[in-house]
């Protein structure tokens, strides 16, 4: 072969090797990518294609008789579906009762239509303790009660409903001392660099409650299509985790932080066609608290929120207090709330305090529709502390640098306070928002709020009514 005629060769098997698809057995888990239209760069989004294999839980030994626990049956089932390289775990119709689920890679814990997954209300049912996190620090705690931890290609599917049995979870909603005490011991260990593994939090009266399903260092990973009722704290917790998909979910939880879905140091997420009937954020995006956010330095980053309906819920997306780590880049769009009687806080809430650093930027929300909200259509708070106010000192002082937060097209027919209020810190100011079509019917006290601010522009804001105080307020609402 001549000199000229190899490289000809050689060129056309390169050709060859890029158009060629890739081959993915058929029983192998394969991939689709979904794009995602957004202000910002996005990369597609892999989700699992699953084997058409199914591991029924009834062959391991299950039953549905209301009393018998079945988490060793659902233990076997994965572990089979994981050994013969992936499919569905198969949860028929009926009502099947469970303690905690850990996922393996390559598997869908799949809820046929009739099917209820009822959870144990015991925590002894979830020890031992898992590597998991409270409020943005690392610890060791009683296991969610659907884990998966360190998994690719998982996911959680059907048209059944999981539900969180309450009888204990719930007595654990107070914070009475040693709760408070156990908080100030994790702030300590986590402020002083201990090891992950020696934060032991589930034992004694700490009552860290566990999230309901946490997806913890995972990649490829689908949510769909089910209901969801009750969690002893935030309800679907995605944390540290990349390449996400949560679509057609019906969530109903009304517990203390009872969020819908906390997305924290997590990226390249869609959240989609979701229902939330909340005690507290529809979606609550995070980033770690303090020296935890800043040692793993993961921005939560390329989020998309669309179509998505709130019956109740304290905000349609609340964006800290933990940043940590940093946001950037969220897309919140043609969103609504879809009861006359919800009187939700706020419809984008960005909070962070001085112990947090970190950093939130390039934040879009547009084509929102609401009733009446108690607060703002944009809340922005920089001294956000809750209880940690004066439960612990601040050991580390560093300020959030909060920038690019772009509001368009929303009605909302009333706010309690100022349509727009922004509380910056004047040692970094809030810089270059932008509020754009935005209509109010009626709003109270002021038609902004704005200190230590940078660079915030208003365009074609209309506001039906203003009320200046709440006096007049109440007098309005008994005509």
């Amino acid at each position: 072969m001549t000199s000229a005629s190899l490289k000809l060769a050689c060129g056309l098997l390169a050709v060859f090797a890029v158009v060629l698809p890739i081959q993915v057995r058929a029983d192998a888990v394969g991939h689709e990518e979904i794009s995602v239209k957004a202000p910002f760069a996005m990369p597609p989004i892999k989700v699992p294609v699953f084997p058409k294999r199914d591991f029924p839980i009834t062959d391991y030994g299950a039953r549905k008789d209301g009393e018998a626990d079945n988490t060793e049956p659902i233990r076997k089932a994965i572990a089979a579906c994981h050994d013969a390289g992936g499919g569905r775990v198969v949860i028929p119709a009926g009502e099947w009762r469970t303690g905690k689920i850990h996922f393996q890679n390559n598997v869908n814990l799949h809820l046929d239509k009739g099917a209820t997954l009822t959870f144990s209300g015991n925590p002894e049912d979830y020890l031992p303790a898992v590597q998991s996190s409270w409020e943005g620090f690392e610890c060791f705690n009683y296991s969610p009660l659907i884990y998966a931890f360190e998994c690719e290609n998982v996911a959680l599917t059907g048209e059944g409903t999981l539900e969180a049995g309450m009888s204990i979870w719930k007595t654990w909603f107070s914070r009475p001392q040693p709760h408070l005490e156990a908080l100030k011991k994790l702030y300590t260990m986590t402020s002083t660099n201990v090891p992950v593994e020696r934060r032991q939090m589930a034992e004694g009266e700490n009552h860290l409650r566990p999230q309901f399903i946490q997806f913890n260092r995972c990649h490829n990973v689908l949510v769909e299509g089910l209901s969801i009722r009750n969690s002893p704290f935030w309800t679907i917790h995605l944390y540290l985790s990349e390449s996400i998909v949560v679509r057609g979910l019906n969530i109903s939880a009304h517990g203390h932080n009872n969020d819908g879905i906390d997305p924290e140091m997590t990226r390249n997420l869609l959240i989609e066609n979701c229902r939330f009937d909340q005690g507290d954020d529809a979606v609550a995006i995070k980033a770690g608290s303090n020296h935890d956010g800043w040692r793993l330095n993961t921005p939560s980053e390329n989020i998309v929120i669309r179509n998505c309906t709130v019956v109740e819920g304290h905000q349609l997306v609340a964006i800290g207090s933990e940043v940590s780590a940093g946001i950037r880049n969220v897309y919140i769009h043609d969103c609504r709330f879809d009861n006359p009687k919800s009187r939700p806080q706020n419809l984008l809430f960005i909070k962070t305090n001085i112990r947090r650093g970190g950093f939130v930027e390039n934040i879009h929300m547009e084509n929102i529709e609401a009733g009446e909200v108690r607060c703002s259509v944009l809340g922005i708070e920089t001294d956000v502390l809750y209880q940690w106010k004066t439960l612990v000192p601040t050991i580390e002082e560093r300020l959030t640098k909060i920038s690019g937060i772009h509001v368009r097209n929303v009605k909302v027919a009333e706010t309690g306070l100022a349509p727009f209020r922004i509380l910056g810190d004047k040692r970094a100011p809030v810089k270059d928002v932008v509020l754009d079509n935005i209509t109010v019917g009626r709003a109270h006290i002021e038609k902004n709020h704005y200190e230590n601010t940078e660079n915030v522009r208003e365009t074609n804001i209309k506001i039906g009514e203003l009320l200046p105080d709440d006096k007049e307020r109440q007098q309005s609402k008994t005509k």
